[in-house]
């Protein structure tokens, strides 16, 4: 992929002076465990896309007593400000919200 542009220019640089790190890193590896090079390649690159991923899961959260006493509240709540079809009223999204909130014992001021 040919660029014109100067910034393409240097991120394909960039790429093959990484490659060719990459390279020279990899191929004494191979050479003393004796394995093919695509091998330890693939497997480098597994690991470090397995970091990648362990990094970027998502953090658990404790679901509050308040928060699971205004979901089923809003379970039971919700039908009566839809319509047969199963649309919301009109403001029935933002009543049946107030109600639960109220049924689950919120804003105590």
């Amino acid at each position: 992929m040919a660029c014109n542009n100067p910034e393409c220019r240097r991120k394909e640089m960039l790429a093959m002076q990484m490659r060719t790190l990459a390279d020279a890193l990899l191929m004494p590896v191979a050479t003393v465990t004796g394995l093919p090079a695509p091998l330890v390649q693939g497997f480098v690159e597994g690991t470090t896309t397995g970091a990648v991923a362990a990094a970027k899961a998502p953090k658990t959260r404790k679901v509050s007593a308040y928060n699971r006493k205004y979901k089923a509240a809003f379970k039971r709540v919700s039908p009566r400000y839809k319509l047969k079809n199963g649309k919301w009223m009109k403001n029935g999204f933002k009543r049946a919200v107030r109600e639960a909130h109220k049924i689950a014992g919120g804003k105590k001021r």
